[in-house]
């Protein structure tokens, strides 16, 4: 990956010498870098952190919460004040166990390589979606067990990388934990095990739908280079957050596949628009999708997702079998075999860091590499079939040579959208818009 410029160097400046003061010296004798796959119970292991966005500080906080032998001795953002607003948040609710300095804190669009070379074990990998492929292939190439936040790709072919990362990653015995948190959920995962094991019968329908109200805008700075500014409102673009059927329904996506025995579907077809969130701001995605995912047997899903202002809001999973009907997010089942989950759900959040910390002392790995490429893959799949307006197979989408990338990485480097001539971004159009 070409090495970016650095960013605005008074901001850095500014952030080192506010961290400087509150920051002690570095942690010291903690795992080589060299070690084998696993560590011993008593170990303490080192924690880098990959985007510090919000999800990202909440990412951090639930590992140093879930194995209180671990500390944060690393943080990677473009953009420093994501740093310094991490930093300060983190050290105010775990103190002497963030031992971040202003050295081992990495701006830029190759501060994450630099967070690898920190001597870190473990990584958290919340940035943008985009950069997610390459991030967990250089963090698995330096030997380090991963937490990667969903969705793990925009585009098959990194869908592709993804899956051969996660093959590589086994050969060396390392854990790669998902973010897609649901899998991790206490009743979820009694309530999808019941499902599993025949209490509704054989499988005919699911219906998924994610349907939400605005989400945040952060707005153009004065000096702000076409890609800065995307990639400080990198929702709202394609190429950076795969549409937010990518971004935000592939969590239900996900149980749609987990229903299914975590196979893909045969082909897809949907629908999906632009009809409210229009203004140039919102760069180039939708802000509805429909899409029908039809399997061999003739299970479909129908999944509905829609991000408009002063609508109904609904976030839920229901499966239809032959003896009966689950809500997956009520933990209940109605029908031949009733049955309603009673215990705690406990916070998935922490509980998929458990699992990852739990996996690595105990030397037996945690690999979640294929459903969450998979997952991501169905959402993309979404994404083709409503941009184009055509039937489109799996295997189609997963030989799709279509990468949604720039030449290059820096803050002057052209994104692969720009606004025309009108100053609005080119927004696909089904029936015109080809399948690539």
């Amino acid at each position: 990956m070409p090495k970016s410029n650095s960013l605005d160097q008074p901001n850095r400046r500014r952030f080192l010498k506010a961290t400087g003061a509150v920051m002690g010296a570095a942690v010291a004798g903690t795992l080589s870098v060299g070690r084998a796959a696993h560590a011993a119970g008593s170990d303490v292991l080192k924690v880098g952190l990959i985007g510090c966005g919000g999800r990202g500080r909440g990412a951090a906080a639930n590992a140093l919460t879930a194995d209180k032998n671990t500390q944060l001795v690393a943080l990677a953002d473009p953009f420093p004040k994501q740093m310094e607003t991490a930093l300060a948040t983190l050290k105010k609710g775990f103190g002497d166990r963030v031992t971040v300095t202003p050295e081992t804190c990495f701006d830029g669009f190759d501060g994450y390589r630099k967070v690898l070379d920190s001597g870190v074990d473990v990584v958290c990998l919340a940035e943008t979606p985009h950069f997610r492929p390459m991030h967990l292939k250089a963090a698995i190439d330096a030997n380090k067990h991963v937490f990667c936040e969903k969705p793990v790709a925009v585009d098959a072919p990194g869908i592709r990388s993804i899956l051969a990362t996660s093959e590589e990653a086994k050969k060396k015995n390392l854990n790669i934990v998902s973010g897609l948190c649901w899998r991790y959920h206490h009743g979820v995962k009694a309530t999808m095990q019941k499902v599993l094991d025949g209490a509704i019968g054989d499988i005919q329908s699911i219906q998924e739908t994610y349907l939400t109200g605005f989400l945040w805008h952060r707005g153009r700075e004065e000096d702000d280079t076409e890609m800065k500014y995307q990639l400080r409102n990198w929702y709202y673009f394609s190429w950076l957050s795969g549409d937010f059927n990518t971004e935000q329904h592939v969590h239900s996506l996900d149980k749609a596949l987990w229903t299914m025995g975590d196979q893909p579907p045969a082909r897809a077809w949907g629908l999906g628009g632009r009809q409210v969130r229009t203004e140039t701001k919102y760069g180039d995605i939708y802000d509805h999708h429909a899409v029908a995912y039809e399997w061999p047997n003739g299970v479909t899903c129908y999944a509905y997702c829609r991000q408009q202002g002063g609508c109904y809001s609904d976030v839920t999973d229901v499966i239809t079998g032959t003896k009966g009907r689950c809500n997956v997010l009520k933990h209940r089942i109605e029908g031949a075999n009733p049955w309603k989950f009673e215990g705690e759900g406990g916070n998935m959040y922490e509980l998929e860091h458990e699992a990852l910390f739990g996996a690595i002392r105990s030397g037996q790995p945690i690999n979640n590499g294929q459903y969450m490429a998979y997952s991501t893959m169905l959402a993309i799949l979404g994404r083709m079939v409503d941009y184009t307006g055509q039937a489109i197979t799996w295997d189609e989408a997963m030989n799709s040579q279509q990468r949604l990338a720039p030449e290059t990485y820096s803050w002057d480097a052209t994104p692969p959208i720009v606004p025309g001539a009108d100053g609005a971004y080119p927004v696909a159009m089904p029936g015109v818009t080809k399948f690539e």
